[in-house]
C-alpha cells in the first residue's frame, strides 16, 4: 500500500438529502481505514451529527470549539473504536470561511502539524447549493457527489449543483458515485447520462468512481449504527465500499503535488479574504 505525499481532502456532497451521502461518507471512510490508512471524518451536516449517529459515537466538543479558541484541534477530535478520528464540524461551515486574521493563522499551524498523521480528510458535507456549503466544496482536493439511482429529481439537482461548481467556481476533478443501483450497470448508466450532459453544456467531463449496489445488510448495519464493512464484511455493499475505497487510492497523486492540509485551509483563507475585499 503506498501512502499519499499529502493529506487527500475530499468533499463528498448531494444535490439533495436523502440520497444516501452520509452513509457513502462513513462507510468510505470506515473502508479506507481498513486498507490501514489513516482517516479523520469531519461530519459538517447542518441539519443534525449524522456521520456520529451512523458511527455510533457523539464527539463531546466541536470545531467550534476550536475556531472561538477555546481549545485546540486535536482536544476537539474524538477517536472511534476501530480508528476513524471524527469531527463535529456541524453549523460551522459559514464560520470556517470567515475566520479572521488571528484565526486563520491558527487554522492553518494546527492543521497543518497534523499532515504527517492523516492520509485522508473526508468532509461531509450538507446538500444542495447553498454558496458557503459550494465555496467548502471549491477548497478541497477532489470533489465526490453522490446521486441515488431511480431518483429523477436527485439527478436533477445533482447536475444543478455540478454546473455551480463548475460555471461559478471553475473546478474539475469532480466525480460521481452511483448508491441504491439494482446492477452495476445501472449505475454507470446513471453516470453517463449524467455525464453526456454535463460534457455538452458545461464542457466538463465528469469522472465515475463507482457504484454501490441496493443491499438490505447496509440498511441493517445503519440501524446498528455500525459501518457496513463491520457489520458484514462479505455482504455486496461492503465489497462495493471495498471498490470504491480502492478507486479513491489510485487516484492520481501527481495533482497533489501541492496539496495537502494546509492549501486546503489555505484556500478558506482566500475564501474569506475575497469576501472581504
Amino acid at each position: 500500500m503506498e501512502k499519499p505525499t499529502h493529506t487527500q481532502v475530499i468533499g463528498i456532497t448531494s444535490g439533495k438529502s436523502g440520497v444516501g451521502k452520509t452513509t457513502v461518507s462513513v462507510n468510505l471512510a470506515v473502508a479506507l481505514h481498513d486498507m490501514n490508512y489513516n482517516v479523520m471524518l469531519l461530519d459538517a451536516n447542518t441539519s443534525a451529527s449524522n456521520a456520529q449517529v451512523a458511527l455510533g459515537s457523539k464527539c463531546p466538543l466541536s470545531l467550534a470549539d476550536f475556531i472561538s479558541g477555546g481549545k485546540s484541534l486535536k482536544d476537539i477530535i474524538h477517536t472511534r473504536h476501530y480508528g476513524i478520528q471524527l469531527i463535529d464540524g456541524a453549523n460551522t461551515i459559514e464560520q470556517m470561511t470567515q475566520l479572521n486574521p488571528a484565526q486563520a493563522t491558527r487554522a492553518l499551524a494546527q492543521f497543518s502539524d497534523m499532515e504527517e498523521e492523516l492520509d485522508f480528510l473526508i468532509i461531509d458535507l450538507p446538500p444542495g447549493t447553498d454558496p458557503s456549503v459550494l465555496s467548502f466544496m471549491a477548497c478541497t482536493g477532489r470533489r465526490f457527489v453522490v446521486v441515488r439511482c431511480g431518483d429523477k429529481d436527485g439527478l436533477a439537482d445533482a447536475y444543478a449543483m455540478i454546473k455551480v461548481l463548475c460555471s461559478d467556481f471553475g473546478l474539475d476533478r469532480i466525480y460521481v458515485i452511483a448508491n441504491g443501483a439494482q446492477t452495476h450497470d445501472e449505475g454507470k448508466k446513471l453516470f453517463d447520462h449524467l455525464n453526456t450532459v454535463a460534457t455538452k453544456f458545461l464542457n466538463r467531463e465528469l469522472h465515475f468512481l463507482g457504484s454501490v449496489v441496493k443491499d438490505e445488510l447496509m440498511v441493517e448495519a445503519a440501524h446498528n449504527h455500525k459501518a457496513v464493512t463491520e457489520f458484514a464484511p462479505t455482504s455486496t455493499a461492503a465489497r462495493d465500499f471495498r471498490q470504491l475505497a480502492i478507486a479513491t487510492s489510485e487516484l492520481d497523486r501527481k495533482q497533489y503535488e501541492e496539496g495537502g492540509l494546509g492549501h486546503f485551509v489555505q484556500r478558506i483563507i482566500h475564501l474569506h479574504e475575497l469576501k472581504a475585499s
